[in-house]
């Protein structure tokens, strides 16, 4: 099962969170939802070139709030902040409301799963050989402080004649532990010889449960309580029992 869900959608609710943040009845969901879709395509494709790790999505009565984490917030927000003025004009006038534009820096861009899909693709449409740009790869990452790097290649790669499936590995990228934080990507090269999709997988280390830590400060403070309470009442319950 591990080898086939998404690695987000599968611990969705337990250490991931969404990245479309709203509520909506019945009726007014499924538009919602679509609106999410155009605003991501719109920006992914108006903005591939700026290194789109992450978009999400809020809403506050009738206002729409974007938040674009990107590896080059300079593209974005232009000279005088001239280029994310026009992005924000332009979904307002697309979508007929208040358009709110947050630009954030991806902070580590070599171990974002998305930027590095991407970062491979290009390379495949620069024809560079897809073992060397997915070793390369791998390294850098590795570098950068992931614990485990996946990235599988599918297509028809160096033009052969029939398309296969190609990964590499290095580090540790579990499937199953809902704990492990694992960020997912995907993007596709374009070549002379068609579509390649390139899929990332990259490990983060585990995310500890901190249930276990409130229950024991709950339980502390119950202990508490039970001592003030015997405080106050001067231990009349155990001399009742011994009567």
């Amino acid at each position: 099962m591990g080898q086939k869900i998404h690695p987000k959608g599968f611990r969705l609710g337990v250490i991931e969170g969404w990245e479309s943040f709203w509520y909506a009845n019945d009726q007014e969901f499924g538009k919602l939802l679509f609106e999410d879709t155009e605003i991501r395509k719109y920006l992914k494709n108006s903005l591939y070139k700026a290194g789109i790790a992450r978009i999400l999505i809020s809403r506050k009565a009738n206002q729409i709030e974007v938040d674009l984490y990107t590896a080059k917030p300079g593209l974005i927000i232009g000279k005088g902040g001239k280029e994310v003025a026009a992005i924000r004009e332009d979904l307002t006038r697309k979508f007929g409301k208040a358009v709110q534009l947050n630009v954030h820096e991806e902070t580590n861009p070599e171990a974002s799963a998305q930027l590095v899909a991407e970062n491979v693709a290009g390379q495949l449409e620069r024809r560079i050989s897809f073992r060397r740009a997915m070793k390369q790869t791998v390294s850098r990452a590795l570098r950068s402080g992931a614990k485990g790097i996946k990235i599988m290649c599918g297509g028809r790669l160096d033009g052969a004649e029939i398309s296969r499936s190609e990964w590499y590995r290095m580090g540790r990228v579990p499937l199953h532990t809902l704990r492990a934080k694992i960020d997912y990507g995907f993007a596709e090269a374009m070549t002379l010889y068609g579509k390649i999709g390139v899929k990332t997988w990259i490990y983060k280390g585990d995310v500890l449960p901190t249930k276990k830590k409130s229950l024991d400060s709950l339980d502390g403070t119950r202990d508490k309580f039970a001592r003030d309470k015997e405080d106050v009442t001067g231990g009349a319950g155990s001399q009742e029992n011994k009567i």
